[in-house]
């Protein structure tokens, strides 16, 4: 029997063993999605707290219920563990590390590079590997393939002893519509039988699979698809800019556009990007476009332009502030909202952290409130030690300004309140949209 005959037997009879590098926001789903089929799931991360977590069933991921979890580890699917050494147990690891961007803004792959080197040491004959994990196009082939082809257990041809694939995570954190095993898989394996034993992998957990010619092409739709929203979210925030000037409210003219049944897709304004897709992804593609003597002008542009937006929100800030005569110099300023989007606990490129940088170096006090994380941990760029102040009326009326960066629905109950007892209040998402308020 040959390793694809044998990996398909398992797939087949639930015997195949997956392993999942990295338990963050798109392994742990995946890994869960796995576990709940009856596939025995091994996952690894370095992350010790995650480990411990998961060995009492607990979440540590706001909208992963500890139930769902408890229930997986409890029937024994589930397992985690930091010994990278038992790499070598399972049948398939897919790759699901950080892909962040350097002091640069230049692709930083040491996540998936160390990942990889560390595959390399434990690699045997007959295993899958899968990277998730966003990147430009030829990341597998460039960099995955020549590692794995001189394991340190010895030379092996991709497509017959070890077989390797691209598949990008689409998760969307806390989207009330689709999760992990409704949003169809994109799948490019470097040889035929690499697709077809990814593609069959996926099929069990997934609804639909997407097979495309390689990886190269699986990466570049990752790309394409979060550079297309990148673009049209710049287009928007510049109309915004724009539209301000001319005393037009962009929010009431993108909800009467969107009225148009054809031809036209609502994206709308907002104090920059965040999340760990659309503010990186587009800079990934711009890098690797320059080994080929290519000037990606527009997505560039879009990248500046949302880059800029955290500035933006400042400018208006000191606005509204000195329409209540005061500087934004020693100004005392609520934050309200810590996560790149509203309903979740992600704070992965949050333009709220931007936020915060920028305020205090202009010499305002910084405060923050957010109902999904009561303390701003540390991240790779800030190391901010602050806990969320409590919405009462009397904390609000201490503030010289409220301002709105993430519209958690949380707020609503707070809307009243906040417009009774705040000094000003300045509205980057138009959730104040029925009061009188400062908008940016």
């Amino acid at each position: 029997m040959t390793y694809k005959e044998n990996l398909l037997k398992k797939i087949e009879d639930k015997s195949f063993k997956v392993g999942i590098v990295g338990l963050g926001y798109v392994g742990l789903p995946l890994g869960l999605e796995f576990a709940e089929k009856e596939f025995n799931v091994l996952g690894f991360d370095m992350d010790e707290r995650k480990i411990n977590a998961l060995e009492k069933g607990e979440t540590y991921i706001k909208h992963i219920p500890s139930e769902r979890i408890n229930k997986s580890v409890s029937a024994g699917y589930l397992k985690a563990t930091s010994d990278f050494s038992r790499m070598s147990e399972v049948d398939a690891l897919i790759i699901c590390v950080p892909t962040p961007l350097d002091e640069h803004r230049e692709p930083d792959m040491s996540y998936v590079e160390g990942t990889a080197k560390t595959i390399q040491k434990y690699l045997r004959k007959g295993q899958l590997v899968t990277l998730e994990s966003t990147t430009y196009p030829g990341t597998t082939e460039e960099l995955l393939l020549p590692l794995f082809e001189n394991a340190e257990s010895g030379k092996m041809k991709v497509g017959e002893d070890f077989f390797l694939a691209y598949s990008p995570e689409r998760e969307d954190p806390n989207n009330p519509n689709y999760n992990t095993a409704t949003i169809p898989k994109v799948v490019g394996g470097m040889t035929k039988n690499c697709s077809e034993i990814a593609q069959t992998l996926y099929e069990q957990v997934i609804v639909k699979t997407v097979p495309v010619s390689s990886p190269a092409v699986a990466e570049a739709t990752k790309i394409v698809e979060n550079v297309y929203r990148s673009i049209n979210i710049a287009l928007v925030n510049e109309l915004k800019m724009v539209f301000d000037k001319m005393g037009i409210d962009v929010w009431e003219v993108i909800n009467a556009a969107g009225t148009k049944p054809f031809g036209f897709k609502a994206f709308y304004p907002g104090p920059g990007l965040g999340g760990h897709c659309i503010p990186i992804d587009p800079f990934y593609l711009t890098w690797k476009a320059r080994e080929y003597e290519v000037n990606t002008k527009f997505i560039e542009l879009a990248g500046e332009i949302n880059t800029f937006q955290p500035y933006y929100v400042v400018e208006k800030a000191m606005e509204a502030l000195n329409e209540n005569h005061k500087s934004l110099n020693g100004s005392k300023i609520l934050l309200l909202g810590a996560a790149y989007k509203k309903n979740v606990d992600d704070m992965r490129e949050s333009p709220s952290l931007k936020l915060i940088e920028i305020l205090r170096k202009k010499g305002a006090v910084v405060d923050y409130n957010d109902p999904y994380i009561p303390k701003l941990p540390p991240t790779r760029k800030y190391k901010y030690d602050m806990e969320s102040v409590e919405l009462t009326a009397e904390n609000i009326s201490k503030y010289d300004l409220l301002l709105l960066s993430t519209d958690h629905d949380d707020y609503k109950e707070y809307l009243d309140l906040m417009v009774e007892n705040a000094k000003v209040i300045l509205d980057t998402r138009n959730m104040f949209k029925d009061y009188k308020v400062f908008k940016a």
